[in-house]
C-alpha cells in the first residue's frame, strides 16, 4: 500500500477512533487494530509521548490533538518491511526502559526537558549517521541504523513531520493550498506591469 492511500483512508480511521470512548478500549490493547505490528496501549501511549515532544503542543495542535502517534503506527504497519517493523517496535522498547533506566518514571511523565534532552542525544546520533551514511553514498531510505533505538527515533520523527505536513489542520490552517496557482486576471492594469511592452 502506498503512502497517498494510506493517508486518505487514515484520516476516515483516526476521526472514528477520536469517537469512541475509551471505555470501550480493550484493557491492554492498543485503540487501533494493525495487521502486520502488535502494538499494546503502553506502547500506543509511548508513541504519543514521542510524536508530542517532537511537535508539541503550543498555540498550536500538538501531535497528540492530531492523533500523529496512529498515523506512525499505521504506516509503519502498511508501508514498511518485517525486517524495519521488528527494528522499530524493539526500538520502541529500548528507548522506553532506557527512559525509566535514566530518570527512573516512564518516559509520558518525565518534563518536557527530560524527554527533549533524551531525544535531542537520538537525533545528534541520527545525524552522525546520516552523514557518515551520504559520505559513502548509501540510501538512507532503505537502510535502518543497526542501533534499534536510532531506527525507532527516525521512523517516528519523520512520518509524524509527515503526517503533520500532511494534515488537515496544516494545509487548512498553517498554509493556503490552492488548487490552480497563478490564476488568469484579465483586468491587471497593463500600468502596473514591471517590465515595459515594446511595439514593434
Amino acid at each position: 500500500m502506498n503512502r497517498r492511500t494510506v493517508i486518505k483512508n487514515l484520516a476516515l480511521i483516526i476521526g472514528g477512533a477520536t469517537l469512541l470512548p475509551s471505555c470501550f478500549q480493550e484493557h491492554g490493547k492498543a485503540s487501533m487494530a494493525f495487521k502486520k505490528i502488535n502494538v499494546s496501549a503502553d506502547q500506543e501511549r509511548f508513541v504519543a509521548d514521542v510524536a508530542e515532544t517532537i511537535i508539541p503542543k503550543t498555540d498550536t495542535p500538538g501531535a497528540k490533538d492530531l492523533s500523529l502517534h496512529l498515523f506512525v503506527l499505521k504506516m509503519v504497519d502498511d508501508c514498511f518491511s518485517k525486517k524495519d517493523q521488528d527494528a522499530f517496535m524493539a526500538g520502541l522498547d529500548k528507548l522506553s526502559k532506557e527512559a525509566e533506566k535514566r530518570y527512573d518514571k516512564p518516559f509520558g511523565q518525565c518534563s518536557q526537558q527530560q524527554r527533549e534532552s533524551l531525544l535531542t542525544e537520538l537525533d545528534q546520533k541520527q545525524m552522525a549517521y546520516q552523514k557518515a551514511q551520504n559520505a559513502h553514498g548509501k540510501n538512507l531510505k532503505k537502510e535502518l541504523p543497526a542501533d534499534d533505538m536510532l531506527a525507532f527515533y527516525g521512523i517516528t520523527k519523520g512520518e509524524t513531520i509527515f503526517g503533520y505536513t500532511n494534515s488537515k489542520y496544516f494545509m487548512t490552517k498553517q498554509i493556503v493550498y490552492e488548487l490552480i496557482p497563478g490564476r488568469y486576471n484579465p483586468n491587471f492594469p497593463v500600468k502596473n506591469l514591471k517590465a515595459g511592452i515594446k511595439h514593434g
